[in-house]
This record gives structure tokens, C-alpha cells and sequence, in this order.
């Protein structure tokens, strides 16, 4: 379900439009967006997001944690659009290392100082076991993934569409991750260290 679109061009377009180490630990932040961000309840555009990637401060739109694959000053771009059929989730980013592949999923609480205060991975239908990797559960038809490989420039564009909604404020970040996402039992959603992460507050 995930698409992947790969370029600056891409990234520089969705970004002009327009206007987080592994781990299953949940924590606390303040999912409240900044200046930034805007969230339109009720409309088709559930989020627009764009951050420049900064070491952690309250209030910050984009975190990084690891500043060599995600350099202080690189940018991502998050929209969230919702019809009657599906909900489209589209990220965009720029000045990471070149030519690698990143993890990206949608998370449960809102960045935080420590890459483990995202939380878990968001599931439409909760797993009956917290830290559960089994793909009935852990699979991008009920969870949201964003993987992604950057160009020669640090650029990519992905999107993925899932047919259901989030619900309304227990989805709160995007989390980009080292490596690409797992799909097999007991590996599941797993994607290595969380690099960086995006307030995307639903």
C-alpha cells in the first residue's frame, strides 16, 4: 500500500504546496501544535505540517535525534487528507543523508526529548499484546507506513493510504527510522534506531 516516489523534485513540490531509536516504549509530551502546523477538524485536511528538523525544544515541529542521517536544518513536509473511502498520508523530505533507506511510521503520542517518548507504533486495531510484531496486527493495512530512499541530494516524497480514520487525538507523530520496516513474525514493524521525528497531531 505504501508508494514511494523518489526526487527533489517531488520533495521541493509537496514542501512549496504545503506552504523521530527503536522501541515500543510509550511517553508523555505536548501534543499541542505550534505556529506551524494547522489541523482542520472536520474538513478534508486533517493535518499540513512543515518543520525544520532542530535538536529538541518544547513546542519544536521536527526532532532530530541523530544529526548524520538527519542533518539539523533538513525539512519534512507531512499532509493528511481524509475522504468517505480513505485517509492519504504523505511525507516529504529533504537534506537527510543521500541515497538511504528510511523506516517512517505513524506513532501514538507527540515528540518528545527522548526518541522512546513517541510511543508505539498507531494501530487501527489495537494488538492484544502491548510490544506485539505479529503482522496480523503489525502490517501497513492497519498501521501507517512511510519508508522511503532518498536521492543523491537527501530527497524523498512517499505516501500511503489506509481505509480508516485515526481517532482523534491518539495519533501524534510521524517517527523516521533507520532502516526499512520489517514485515516477518516476531520482526514485525520493527525499523532499527528512531532517528527523528515529525508533530503531526490528529
Amino acid at each position: 500500500m505504501t508508494r514511494a516516489i523518489f526526487g527533489l523534485a517531488a520533495a521541493s513540490l509537496l514542501i512549496a504546496g504545503c506552504g523521530a531509536q527503536e522501541g515500543d516504549d510509550e511517553g508523555a509530551a505536548d501534543p499541542s501544535p505550534s505556529a506551524d502546523q494547522t489541523a482542520e477538524a472536520g474538513g478534508p485536511d486533517l493535518a499540513r505540517v512543515n518543520g525544520e528538523f532542530k535538536t529538541y525544544s518544547p513546542g519544536a515541529t521536527a526532532v532530530t535525534y541523530d544529526k548524520q542521517a538527519v542533518p539539523t536544518g533538513s525539512t519534512a513536509s507531512v499532509s493528511v487528507t481524509h475522504d468517505a473511502a480513505e485517509t492519504d498520508f504523505t511525507l516529504a523530505v529533504s537534506g537527510l543523508k543521500p541515497e538511504e533507506t528510511y523506516g517512517a511510521h505513524l506513532h501514538t503520542q507527540a515528540c518528545g526529548e527522548k526518541p522512546a517518548d513517541a510511543g508505539p507504533h498507531y494501530q487501527d486495531e489495537p494488538a492484544p499484546s502491548k510490544n506485539s510484531h505479529d503482522p496480523e496486527y503489525v502490517n501497513d493495512d492497519n498501521e501507517v507506513w512511510l519508508d522511503f530512499t532518498t536521492d543523491g541530494d537527501g530527497a524523498a516524497s512517499t505516501d500511503a493510504d489506509v481505509d480508516w480514520q485515526p481517532r482523534k487525538g491518539e495519533a501524534n507523530s510521524i517517527v523516521i527510522h533507520s532502516e526499512h520496516t520489517e514485515t516477518a513474525p516476531g520482526k514485525a514493524g520493527k525499523a532499527g534506531t528512531r532517528l527523528a521525528c515529525v508533530n503531526v497531531p490528529l
